[in-house]
Parts: C-alpha cells; sequence; structure tokens
C-alpha cells in the first residue's frame, strides 16, 4: 500500500507542475496547441487522486477527507471542461483563477492523502508494535535468548 501511494504521490508532483506550467502558458496565449496535453495530465492527476482516496479508505484514513478528495477528483475536470463557457469576456481571469485554485487544492488533497497513508502504514510496521506473528518465550528475532 505504502509503495502504491509513493507512485499515486510521483505522478501528482510530476503532472502538478506540469499543469501549472501549461496553465500559465495559454494564460499568456502561448501553446494553445498543448490543451490536449493538459487535459490528459488533467485527468492523470484526478485519476492519481482517486486512487489515493482508495488507498486512504483502506488505510482507514479519516473518511471525510476520502469522500472530499473523490468528490473533489470531479470538480477539478468538469470545471477545465466548461470554464471557456464561464464568464467569457473581460472578467473571465476569476475563473482561471477559480480553476487554478480548484487544482491546486486537488495536489494539496493528494499530497495529505499520501502522508496520511504512508503514516499510517509505518505506524503498522513500527519496531514497538507487537507483531502478528507469536513467537516463542525466550526467542527475539529468531534468536534464542540466554
Amino acid at each position: 500500500m505504502k509503495t502504491a501511494a509513493v507512485f499515486c504521490r510521483t505522478l501528482v508532483r510530476v503532472t502538478g507542475p506540469a499543469l501549472i506550467v501549461l496553465g500559465v502558458l495559454f494564460w499568456t496565449g502561448h501553446a494553445m496547441s498543448s490543451i490536449s496535453l493538459h487535459m490528459a495530465l488533467g485527468v492523470v492527476l484526478v485519476l492519481s487522486l482517486w486512487a489515493l482516496a482508495v488507498l486512504a479508505a483502506v488505510a482507514r484514513v479519516s473518511l471525510g477527507l476520502v469522500i472530499l478528495s473523490v468528490a473533489w477528483g470531479f470538480v477539478v475536470p468538469i470545471l477545465g471542461v466548461v470554464q471557456t463557457r464561464l464568464l467569457p469576456g473581460p472578467a473571465h481571469w476569476v475563473i482561471q483563477v477559480l480553476h487554478l485554485l480548484v487544482g491546486m487544492a486537488a495536489l494539496g488533497l493528494a499530497d495529505t492523502l499520501a502522508t496520511r497513508i504512508t503514516s499510517v502504514a509505518g505506524a503498522l510496521r513500527s519496531p514497538g508494535r507487537p507483531s502478528a506473528v507469536a513467537t516463542p518465550a525466550g526467542v527475539e528475532g529468531g534468536v534464542a535468548r540466554r
């Protein structure tokens, strides 16, 4: 579980900055031919967020955080797809900033989920915690005590 969480977090940490850079290029009127790449990377980000939400649910991370993350994963692409039709004209920058903030919140949610998953996984494997496998009295770590 911890490996999957690290993998998803890495995807988020790679796609997130790439999405922000592409978004800024679009705002400045450049790289308009890369909108489909931006959308594809956004899908990877949302799928990673959802995968982290599933892993978090299995790890018994806060159910509220899991539900929020799943719902947020729907908000990001919906806003991205419909944003060109919202507030057309000089006030459209408000929607662009909103899309940026919603995306940044998705990055934060993904990172929070990954942190909580890895901390739960680490707590389950901590050396001070009793093992699920019983060892005979006088034996520690497979070596007999004298």
